[in-house]
């Protein structure tokens, strides 16, 4: 099982949300980069980077030049989201290193469009971030709630020549009362490679998500219980028994 520490920035800081409320906001680092180069270091195989300012349609640019950043000073993959809704916003991205971009909104409210992105960039390079609140799917920003089960979204996307979501139960996010591992376990019986995200607080959670890996479960966002100290990524990776996957050995244009 693959640990992928996140990285979420606002205003350029590198900061994490509770449930996803942009009011609750504890800044951890005032140094993105650094915190993106140390993951590295201490034996990262990916980034996950979310632009929450663009996510919540607030002005980014002060974000967008702290992923560029990043892209220059590891040599990681890294997979970034937030706000991403048009080939306007996806292309530059990809034309700059980043290997996998992350559509959430998007594959809500343009299904047609998800597909004709998947067929553009490719099925590995497109990932759909599911976010569900009570088993209904919540888009811009974690700010509205759809008329959508979280279900009914993954047969969609997978129509669409999706291969891998990110499921995350916003509930749990930001709070380290652990993963809903249940429900993410019931996501994964539809096919997909499922990403688990939101909840992790410690060592046992990571356990019991590589108990479950034979459902399709075989990554694991990590944020706020790194940063709080609960664990080391040193400790994650040992605990998970993690190998590097050729499914991560992506690279990147010179």
């Amino acid at each position: 099982m693959l640990i992928i520490p996140a990285i979420d920035l606002r205003a350029g800081k590198c900061v994490r949300l509770t449930q996803g409320h942009k009011d609750a906001v504890k800044i951890y680092d005032d140094d993105p980069v650094n915190v993106a180069e140390q993951f590295q270091t201490d034996g990262a195989q990916m980034l996950h980077i979310v632009d929450l300012d663009a996510a919540f349609s607030e002005s980014n640019d002060r974000n967008r030049q702290v992923v560029l950043d990043i892209i220059r000073s590891v040599d990681i993959p890294i997979q970034l989201g937030g706000g991403l809704r048009s080939k306007k916003d996806i292309e530059p991205y990809i034309q700059s290193g980043v290997p996998r971009v992350v559509i959430g909104t998007m594959a809500v409210e343009s299904p047609d469009l998800l597909a004709e992105f998947v067929n553009l960039f490719g099925p590995k390079q497109i990932v759909v971030a599911i976010d569900a609140k009570n088993g209904r799917v919540v888009t811009r920003g974690w700010e509205k709630e759809e008329e959508l089960d979280s279900m009914t979204l993954c047969r969609r996307v997978a129509t669409a020549g999706v291969e891998r979501i990110i499921y995350t139960d916003i509930q749990r996010d930001g709070t380290c009362t652990g993963p809903n591992i249940e429900q993410t376990c019931l996501i994964a019986l539809s096919g997909l490679k499922v990403t688990a995200s939101g909840g992790v607080s410690s060592l046992d959670d990571l356990k019991r998500l590589r108990a479950v890996s034979n459902y399709g479960i075989d990554s694991v966002i990590v944020g706020k219980a790194l940063y709080e100290g609960r664990f080391t990524l040193q400790q994650a990776l040992v605990a998970v028994g993690e190998l590097p996957s050729s499914d991560f050995q992506l690279t990147r244009p010179l």
